[in-house]
């Protein structure tokens, strides 16, 4: 626990895991989004803490504000953006049978990694080469 990483969007914490389930910690800077993603293994249970969400789930947009949570199905497409001047933090619960980083299929992405898919756990394939 206590891993941590800075992305172009701005940063993610891990507060809790375990089998089954990991909580983090996501700071999305202002005027920023996440790739519109998928993930095969988990769902997302997206709690906002302060500043406004402006969460995509399907194609479907919907606003969050502190207090309001919103539930991403596992194979959904969905992306947090953060629309504001103010920073945005989220509290997510990941829940499913795997919880790693290399579970995801960006379908758009702002910082040039929508060509990277994963096929498999572990497995990475660059569809640009």
């Amino acid at each position: 626990m206590g891993e941590s990483d800075a992305r172009p969007w701005g940063s993610w914490e891990v507060l809790d895991e375990g089998l089954g389930y990991k909580a983090k910690r996501l700071v999305v800077r202002p005027h920023q989004r996440l790739s519109y993603q998928t993930h095969a293994y988990r769902a997302e249970h997206w709690v906002v803490v302060s500043g406004r969400a402006t969460c995509v789930i399907n194609g479907v947009v919907r606003q969050a504000r502190a207090g309001d949570y919103v539930d991403v199905p596992v194979g959904a497409a969905h992306r947090l953006m953060n629309e504001h001047d103010e920073p945005l933090v989220v509290i997510e619960v990941q829940r499913g049978l795997y919880t790693g980083e290399d579970d995801i299929v960006r379908l758009e992405d702002d910082y040039g990694r929508a060509g990277v898919i994963i096929e498999s756990v572990g497995r990475l394939v660059d569809s640009r080469l």
